[in-house]
């Protein structure tokens, strides 16, 4: 029997992505969206609307990166979240977390985070749907600790999921299978 529950954002997991900027002086911007994805292999869709700082400053720099976060920072994650830039212009400093500058586009990597998407702005879409920031993927970079042997590890990343259902965050880091793989029994 299925039981009928309210209706909410219910795709789940969602990632937790930290997309960041720079600020208009040149300081760091971050927020945590919790609706991206991607569109294609190379193309991010983040469903922002303008009212965010960060969407500002995409508009301003054609650039942003957006970092996976991980379990290891779940508390930094909630507060990029919870704190807006346009009242906390110091948000990374306040988290205790530090940034470089990405070396393919005019933002910062989140130095903490484990693994970054560097993406170029190409439009902001808007329609009664919803609304967004879409942006090319022209670099990706991972931290040494989760690429043994020189491989990225996604077991490592240990990225968080957030639950729109219960508001909670949770753990992605177990491998259940092989995609285009497991199927195969079956066909």
């Amino acid at each position: 029997m299925r039981n009928k529950i309210k209706i909410t954002e219910g795709i789940f997991p969602m990632p937790v992505l930290m997309v960041a900027t720079y600020n208009d002086d040149g300081s760091v911007n971050v927020m945590n969206a919790a609706w991206g994805t991607m569109q294609e292999r190379d193309t991010v869709a983040l469903n922002l609307s303008r009212t965010h700082k960060t969407v500002q400053n995409i508009e301003k720099r054609r650039a942003f990166t957006v970092s996976i976060a991980d379990a290891a920072h779940v508390k930094e994650a909630d507060y990029f979240g919870i704190e807006s830039g346009n009242k906390e212009p110091n948000k990374l400093a306040r988290a205790g977390l530090t940034a470089s500058k990405s070396e393919t586009v005019d933002a910062p990597v989140i130095n903490e985070f484990p693994l970054c998407l560097e993406c170029e702005f190409i439009e902001y879409q808007e329609n009664e749907y919803g609304c967004g920031v879409i942006g090319k993927v022209v670099g990706v970079t991972a931290d040494e600790r989760v690429m043994p042997n020189g491989k990225l590890d996604m077991s490592l990343v240990d990225a968080i999921a957030f639950d729109p259902y219960t508001h909670g965050y949770y753990r992605v880091s177990e491998r259940v299978g092989d995609a285009f793989k497991d199927g195969l029994n079956l066909m």
